[in-house]
């Protein structure tokens, strides 16, 4: 067991509120205490850091890093890469995301995230199966070859798997999967998000009513909010048992719509960030592939040949100083949706996304300019 060690000399936000003049107390990988500095015992050890501390971000759609696909190397080891990339931009939790593809591949990634959670990989939070079904219409840059209606056979694959991993969000479309199918896998324990779906808004209530609890990415990929049909946009915004992912580079959504639906929203549910990442975070490489399609990197852009956009390159300090451009948004807000509103969407706000007594000790140290100056995973310096 490591012994204590406080980080100090730096303004604290804890998910709730901000603390003067106070210290950050780690204990054995987990939050002791947040206390004034004066009241830090002699022999713990200090680490002057300055600036900010806040609870690590927490991304639920991470299709890649390092170079890394989770498609291409459904693994432990890809896992762990993934993990790694992100580390420096601020994120202690993720879901890597298998972005739809084959049974077998998806099997391997299952098999993977399991062992993962054994390994106990640092910053390993779980899956995300986005797809395989969901609506060619609204594929996105999925392969509709491989988009299919789910089968009992899938549905009890799915639930066999949460009970291997630690968390399981899946997304699904309305198109490709029943009322009865949403229910029986939340009722499981498995966090179903609505996307990549032209669902109405009255059947999008109708499947939240049943158990899904969650809308990727907003805005894209999904009906949109029109004069006489809200669409699943309209869905995740006005009904308070949605939270919603929102990729926020100002390519994927305008910055105005982003600033009507956050003022809109109805709670408890909340909108969040992801990064939505790919291969290409944390390297330079201009291109890559995903099920044997080139997805070129241009302008801070990632598309297919036909220019349709493929995840994003995106981080997520990068997305927390996007959202503080928004108007009347300060850092507060920008904060909560990288770590505490995630967190909450999928039931693990109990120990990461914030700092209270016994919560994973999962810290990102910001400069006032917002730079990532240090990350500690489990009281662990892993950054800096």
């Amino acid at each position: 067991m490591r012994a204590p060690f406080a980080l100090t000399g730096a303004r604290i936000f804890d998910g709730d509120d901000w603390h003067e003049g106070a210290a950050l107390v780690m204990r054995d990988g987990l939050i002791e205490a947040i206390l004034p500095e004066a009241a830090v015992q002699p022999d713990v050890e200090r680490l002057e850091i300055g600036g900010i501390l806040a609870p690590g971000f927490v991304d639920l759609q991470v299709n890649g890093g390092g170079g890394v696909m989770l498609n291409d190397h459904p693994s432990v080891e890809g896992i762990g890469t993934i993990c790694r990339a992100h580390a420096p931009f601020g994120t202690t939790s993720l879901l890597p995301t298998l972005i739809t593809d084959t049974p077998e591949i998806t099997a391997s990634a299952v098999a993977a995230g399991a062992e993962a959670a054994r390994q106990k990989v640092p910053g390993f939070l779980g899956l995300h199966l986005e797809g395989p079904h969901l609506s060619i219409g609204r594929k996105g840059a999925h392969d509709p070859k491989l988009i299919r209606p789910m089968t009992a056979a899938d549905q009890a694959a799915l639930i066999a798997a949460r009970e291997q991993l630690p968390v399981l969000l899946t997304t699904v479309a309305p198109e490709s999967a029943t009322v009865e199918q949403v229910a029986a896998l939340a009722q499981a324990g498995i966090v179903v998000s609505l996307g990549h779906s032209d669902v109405s808004y009255k059947t999008a209530v109708t499947y939240a009513a049943a158990g899904s609890s969650m809308v990727t990415h907003l805005f894209n990929a999904m009906s949109q909010i029109g004069n006489r049909e809200p669409g699943l946009a309209g869905a995740a915004i006005d009904d308070g048992r949605l939270s919603a992912g929102l990729i926020a580079d100002g390519i994927h959504v305008n910055l105005s719509t982003i600033e009507i639906a956050m003022r809109a929203k109805i709670g408890p549910g909340k909108i969040f960030l992801v990064t939505d990442a790919m291969a290409t975070i944390g390297t330079d490489m201009t291109s890559f592939t995903l099920n044997g399609r080139t997805i070129h990197r241009k302008d801070g852009r990632l598309t297919l040949a036909d220019g349709t956009l493929a995840g994003a390159d995106l981080d997520m300090i990068s997305a927390v100083r996007f959202i503080t451009r928004l108007q009347g948004k300060d850092l507060t807000d920008a904060l909560r949706m990288a770590s505490l509103y995630p967190a909450e969407a999928v039931g693990q706000s109990h120990r990461i996304g914030r700092f209270a007594n016994g919560t994973a000790a999962d810290v990102v140290a910001l400069s006032d300019d917002l730079e990532v100056k240090g990350v500690w995973i489990g009281g662990e310096r892993v950054v800096g």
